[in-house]
């Protein structure tokens, strides 16, 4: 039983590791790599759109009569008990075309092994909406993914879910196709490097 409850932590431990290095490096990141970031988030993004386009006729109108939209990317695992995701993403206003990089991390607790790819795409109704979301970001927590749930659920399935007042969200796999919305612990943020 002891075993069990320290492979339980040395799994936990290099979860909050994996998930963590990253932010610690101290090292400023040189204009020419910046770019590079940029350029390899923005045509993730696109990707993305390609794919859920191809698969869900009207998406593409849908992106285009919104104020604004975000696209992420992640790659999420799960060790034992733990799981997570990290990624990077752009919100694109529609009104002046302005792309802002975004970064996304999520901690998972539940039984699992193994590694995903997914990636979430949010539609913004109101341009106020959309500030809100690139200024201070946006958490989904236990409950208000479980309230987005049942607003989907009322609307006839998980195609998008609302997650808060003019924002909906889906969520894809790497084939583009809309699967159920399965974000807890996640909090979506500004890259301060790249913006």
């Amino acid at each position: 039983m002891k075993q069990q409850g320290m492979n339980v932590l040395a799994a936990l431990a290099m979860v909050i590791l994996g998930l963590g290095l990253p932010a610690c490096s101290t090292a400023p990141v040189s204009q020419a790599k910046k770019e590079e970031q940029r350029t390899e988030v923005r045509d993730t993004a696109n990707e993305v759109l390609r794919l859920w386009y191809a698969k869900h006729p009207g998406a593409e109108q849908s992106v285009k009569k919104s104020a604004g939209y975000a696209v992420f990317s992640d790659a999420g695992y799960k060790v034992l008990f733990m799981g997570g995701a990290k990624g990077a993403g752009i919100a694109v206003n529609n009104s002046d075309k302005r792309t802002y990089y975004m970064k996304m991390l999520e901690l998972q607790p539940g039984l699992g092994l193994g590694a995903e790819k997914f990636h979430v795409i949010f539609l913004f109704a109101t341009s106020q909406a959309f500030h809100d979301f690139v200024t201070h970001g946006w958490e989904a927590g236990a409950s208000a993914m479980s309230l987005a749930k049942t607003s989907s659920m009322n609307r006839g399935g998980a195609v998008a879910v609302s997650v808060m007042p003019g924002v909906t969200m889906h969520q894809l796999n790497d084939k583009g196709v809309i699967v159920g919305v399965g974000i807890t612990g996640a909090k979506f943020y500004k890259d301060s490097e790249l913006n």
